[in-house]
């Protein structure tokens, strides 16, 4: 398996992949595949990793920026996708710590995330009640701090792409 950014020639298969991965998902909605299309019609997408399997792409991972508290360097993680025949097998992770450590390469103050507190924290997503996302228990909202910000608390905005 191969990491590599997103290609222009991967755009169809990064859209079907997504909309297999998130189908019947009890979280989601079903836009996922409709707001990677957004984020990169919008130029929104600072990193858009595939994974690559035999010629196929089985993983992708889009970060994107976020406004909080009109600081810079604030990116938000997702969405996230992986095959469901392949899911289980570290594809996700390996993702998402690549682009983690590209985040870090470019001077990110952080990454928010809204999904399994569980999962993410593996990365290091803690909750921080400085960073608030209304309309989702706390919990599901975690962030990873690189460069401390001062202490004052805000709502996190994701890019319009996200509805």
């Amino acid at each position: 398996m191969i990491l590599r950014p997103e290609s222009s020639a991967d755009r169809a298969a990064i859209h079907s992949l997504t909309q297999l991965a998130f189908q019947g998902h009890p979280h989601s909605d079903g836009s996922e595949p409709r707001i990677i299309d957004a984020l990169r019609d919008a130029k929104a997408l600072t990193i858009s990793i595939v994974a690559e399997l035999e010629g196929q792409i089985v993983g992708h991972a889009a970060f994107s920026p976020v406004e909080w508290n009109s600081q810079p360097g604030w990116f938000g993680l997702g969405p996230v996708s992986v095959h469901p025949e392949l899911q289980g097998r570290g594809i996700g992770q390996k993702l998402i710590d690549s682009g983690l450590e590209q985040l870090r390469v470019i001077g990110a103050s952080g990454c928010v995330v809204m999904g399994d507190p569980a999962y993410y924290g593996r990365f290091g997503f803690k909750q921080d009640a400085r960073f608030t996302y209304p309309g989702v228990p706390a919990e599901y909202f975690t962030v990873l701090v690189w460069d401390e910000p001062d202490q004052q608390a805000g709502d996190v905005r994701y890019h319009p792409a996200f509805g």
